[in-house]
């Protein structure tokens, strides 16, 4: 039987880690004209990636295997980022993930965030549990080195029996962002679930944390969940005030019936007054055709992101 007492020294010593040297931060040079800072999310065209469960419903000749994605992105839109969903991915083997590293590079393209969930909270009260977390996150981090991906999106799942703690969670993102400095790896923490990630608990975590390798993902209408469009806003601005190298473009949420919209305009402007240069991932969601829709949603991004013009970035 396993020693609690050992694993909780064990998850202590990993996390006093970060705490020996303050982290240098991240160097990234970042595109600079609209186009180029687009990135397109295997999210958005989740109904036809090759998984198993689209294959029991839609014909195989229609799907598209993760591989092949940036490729597609590429000839039908021009654009050369793709942010692929950890749950996407066919298999994380070595020879997998060196086959999808080439393919990504065969078509002039790169992954430039991979959004994954770790299966544990960060904010578990068992040590134990907290650890797991930790060994979950490292190996996505060590699967984003493996295909070339500068970032991750780590999922902040809650649990029935505790609420969403900001110390716990802290301790377990700041030895997750320590390993992801370790491997030149940036740790991302979106305004997703509106229960565990609600967008000013992640301020608070990314602010008691210190460390430049743990940054926010604003999404541009998550946050809407909570029917509240000056929340919302708030809650984008404060994404945005800690995001460095991705977020996520959206006009529309959908939430069982329920459409919730935002102002595209409105929402990359507050981009624009925080000074961020990274990446927008297109994340679609809503009706109609998923092709052109996607398509509509890039044009209409790289006009705004024209008018409110974008600033070259130096490494930092």
């Amino acid at each position: 039987m396993t020693n609690p007492m050992t694993n909780r020294r064990a998850f202590v010593l990993s996390l006093a880690a970060p705490l020996l040297a303050r982290a240098a931060p991240p160097r990234r040079v970042f595109p600079t004209t609209p186009r180029e800072r687009l990135a397109i999310a295997s999210y958005s065209f989740r109904s036809l990636i090759d998984t198993p469960r689209n294959r029991a419903r839609v014909p195989q000749t229609t799907l598209i295997p993760l591989r092949d994605f940036a490729a597609q992105m590429a000839r039908r839109y021009n654009i050369h980022a793709v942010e692929l969903l950890g749950q996407h991915f066919p298999s994380t083997e070595p020879e997998a993930l060196a086959d999808l590293r080439r393919a990504v590079k065969a078509a002039g393209s790169r992954i430039v965030n991979i959004p994954t969930s770790i299966g544990v909270s960060v904010y578990d009260p068992d040590p134990a549990r907290r650890s797991l977390a930790l060994d979950n996150a490292k190996k996505w981090i060590d699967i984003a080195v493996a295909v070339d991906c500068p970032s991750i999106r780590v999922h902040i799942q809650g649990g029935k029996d505790f609420p969403p703690d900001v110390a716990l969670a802290t301790e377990t993102l700041r030895a997750i962002a320590a390993y992801g400095e370790r491997r030149d790896v940036v740790v991302n923490l979106e305004n997703d679930d509106p229960a565990t990630e609600d967008a000013f608990f992640i301020a608070r975590v990314l602010d008691a944390a210190q460390t430049p390798w743990l940054r926010a993902l604003p999404d541009f209408c998550n946050s809407m969940l909570k029917n509240d469009e000056n929340f919302n806003y708030e809650a984008v601005t404060a994404m945005f005030r800690r995001a460095y190298n991705i977020s996520h473009v959206k006009d529309s949420e959908v939430d069982g019936k329920n459409t919730f919209r935002v102002d595209l305009a409105r929402t990359f402007a507050i981009a624009v007054a925080a000074g961020y240069k990274g990446w927008f991932s297109i994340e679609w969601e809503g009706s109609g055709e998923v092709w052109e829709e996607n398509g509509k949603l890039i044009e209409q991004s790289i006009r705004l992101m024209d008018a409110g013009g974008s600033a070259s970035r130096t490494p930092q």
